[in-house]
């Protein structure tokens, strides 16, 4: 077994191989950007390398330099862990070439999977079932129009190169498919270097199930069981779960077989996924057919292992230095059901456009970290770190399990409701409606679930919801607020701040903005404190006249300054965690009900128009500066274009907040600046 070990990767992967090799006994070396020079997977190895700035062009995925690292550190094996360098094959063949192990397939099995159109050529001739649909390497409009008219439409046009649902388009009509094609080969140059591109007959409300393989450098091959990856958007998933709802053991018979027929065809060594496209009713006689092979260790291996009790990272670190397999086929076992849900920062109703920003609050469920578990969340990051623009967008995996899927599907939004987050744009309320559609409580699965689920996951909540939403939220931020104004009781009246009296009651207004899609709106709650103590809080507008009685208020603070509340409603238990931001007035409340913002107008502060007043352009998000539209002098317009910041590959055009004058530019073209920075300012 290996000694040292180089991790070529970052985030929650790299800490996941750190925590199985630690238990190994394994030393770890991690290799880190600029811009992860305090991240978690840093601390989770024993030595860390410095490779290169913050893109990844520059650090992680400069293989000369992450072999470099392995050489100086004296590291025997490279585990690249999934993205990055995972599946490139010169860089397989480069640890070889330097003498240190590459923890993952050989070269050549990396090669043959590489192009989704050779890979489906050598699984023809391996007898695994294929698409209808073309693969070959003639690329003339003309001709394709005429392969997809003989295939019949719908069609699937996908680059042949690369994956993430880059390059893909859906055609319905033949005259719409010279378009798309045009479209798709310009995103498949772009994204991978290569305009090559398939078209496929294209499946109605197909289901995404994959089979895990694993294979040892003495022939043996066997399959792990399979994960149903269907609930997807923009062609990424959002939930996987294993074994697929209504698989019957025949079919997964036959898929498993054509899964280790895919692996034996190329040589494979270690950890793969092969994936396939089925048909609505292939539980019940239907077809599937491959799709592709991920020559690596899948983001969403630990459902896998929950219902195995096997960790996967062992398996690959005893594969690559040469031991069998530890189980023959026969010896798998599966249990229960397992369920992953990856927790993203990201704004899904805007199209699932990822977001940045700090991680002022990351509470967690109780769980297990990087080993199965009733509940287990894997993460690379931690309260106060950074989501920068720079890399992946997701945040953690939360993973359950249970005896069966409804158990599990119950665990999930138990522990869905249980992870809160704050100082970013994420998708933990998306996630819990999702889990509670019809659709997917009944596993009525398919890759268009989510779209066909709209109005579900991104309609307005219904008046009673949203009213009873606002009402939590406005009670728990108030008795929080009321709560840090209120010393404790065991001081003399004359020090305390809640407006104590020695005669009537103690009365206070405190107005809240509660943001919102359509712009902000105002609620004041006014707030009465009798003389046994308790509270009656009342408020009109948004919610309709509301007035309640707050009684037994009980507060616990955790070492963070987060605190749990808990009272009698007009007579009924209520609870909540109450987070107080003060550099941003903003007091995030979570119920059992989901997670509300709510902003403390301070009537002594500034007014909400100060930075438009005082003519500050600020940085939205952490990002690049790519053009400034203005000179010092320049007289400009409301609304006005000024400054064109990039982040997370996207353009952002920020504009004058009133008419003015230019009078200070405080960044340059190149500039890297991080979020609130002042770009400009106004006279």
């Amino acid at each position: 077994m290996f000694q040292k070990i180089l991790i070529a990767n970052r985030g929650e992967i790299a800490c996941r191989v750190a925590a199985t090799a630690r238990r190994m006994g394994i030393r770890t070396v991690a290799v880190y950007s600029d811009a992860d020079v305090h991240a978690q997977h840093v601390h989770a190895c024993d030595e860390a390398v410095h490779i290169g700035a913050a893109s990844p062009r520059d650090s992680y995925l400069r293989a000369d330099r992450i072999l470099a690292a392995a050489l100086a550190t004296g590291a025997q094996a490279v585990h690249p862990g999934y993205g990055f360098l995972s599946e490139n094959d010169d860089f397989a063949q480069a640890c070889v070439d330097a003498g240190i192990a590459f923890i993952g397939p050989p070269p050549s099995a990396i090669a043959a999977m590489g192009s989704k159109s050779a890979a489906k050529a050598l699984m023809e001739r391996a007898g695994v079932p294929l698409v209808p649909g073309y693969h070959g390497e003639r690329q003339e409009a003309d001709f394709l129009l005429a392969q997809a008219e003989a295939i019949g439409f719908p069609v699937l046009i996908k680059a042949s190169a690369g994956g993430g649902g880059k390059g893909m388009r859906i055609v319905q009509r033949a005259d719409e498919f010279t378009a798309a094609l045009a479209s798709c080969q310009r995103e498949a140059e772009a994204s991978f270097g290569s305009a090559q591109v398939l078209v496929e007959r294209y499946l109605q409300r197909p289901r995404h199930i994959e089979v895990q393989v694993f294979a040892d450098t003495l022939g043996h091959v066997i399959h792990l069981f399979e994960r149903d990856c269907s609930v997807q958007r923009r062609h990424q998933k959002v939930l996987e779960e294993a074994p697929a709802p209504g698989m019957t053991p025949e079919l997964r018979a036959q898929m498993g077989a054509a899964a280790v027929a895919a692996a034996r065809s190329v040589g494979y060594v270690g950890a793969g996924t092969v994936e396939f496209i089925c048909e609505q009713d292939a539980p019940q006689g239907g077809r599937f057919y491959f799709m592709e092979m991920n020559t690596r260790l899948q983001v969403e291996h630990p459902v896998t292992e929950a219902i195995t009790g096997l960790d996967l990272v062992e398996w690959q670190l005893r594969v690559a230095a040469g031991e069998p397999l530890p189980l023959t086929q026969d010896q798998v076992p599966l249990r229960g059901h397992a369920i992953e849900a990856r927790i993203c920062a990201e704004n899904p109703a805007q199209g699932f456009l990822p977001a940045t920003g700090t991680l002022r609050t990351l509470r967690t469920p109780e769980a297990t970290r990087f080993t199965p578990g009733a509940v287990r969340l894997d993460s690379g990051v931690a309260a106060g770190d950074a989501i920068s623009p720079h890399y992946d967008a997701m945040i953690a995996k939360l993973i359950v399990h249970g005896d069966t899927r409804e158990a599990a599907l119950a665990r999930l939004d138990e522990a869905l409701s249980a992870l809160h987050i704050t100082g970013l744009q994420h998708n933990v309320g998306f996630l819990r409606r999702l889990v509670r559609t019809e659709a997917f409580a009944q596993a009525q699965l398919d890759t268009a679930l989510i779209e066909r689920e709209r109005e579900a996951l991104f309609g307005a909540p219904q008046a009673h919801a949203q009213h009873q939403h606002l009402r939590d939220a406005l009670l728990g931020a108030t008795l929080r607020w009321w709560l840090d104004a209120s010393p404790s009781a065991a001081q003399d009246p004359w020090s305390r701040g809640d407006g104590w009296a020695l005669h009537g009651h103690s009365q206070r207004a405190l107005q809240w903005r509660w943001p919102q899609p359509g712009g902000d709106q105002t609620v004041t709650v006014r707030v009465q404190q009798a003389r046994d103590g308790s509270l009656r809080l009342a408020w009109g507008g948004l919610a309709g006249d509301v007035a309640v009685t707050v009684c037994d208020v009980r507060c616990q603070r955790t070492a963070t300054d987060s605190v749990h509340l808990s009272a009698l409603v007009d007579g009924q238990p209520w609870s909540a965690h109450v987070d107080r931001h003060d550099a941003f007035d903003a007091f995030d409340v979570f119920t059992p009900a989901g997670h509300t913002t709510l902003h403390w107008l301070d009537p002594l502060a500034a007014p909400a128009t100060q930075q438009a007043s005082s003519g500050q352009v600020t940085a939205p998000m952490p990002g690049k500066v790519i053009a400034m539209l203005v000179a010092a002098g320049d007289a400009v317009k409301a609304g006005q274009a000024l400054v064109i910041t990039e982040a997370m590959k996207m353009e952002h055009s920020l504009t004058a907040p009133r008419d003015g004058t230019v009078a200070e530019l405080l960044c340059s073209v190149g500039d890297q600046v991080a979020e609130g920075v002042e770009l400009l300012r106004l006279e």
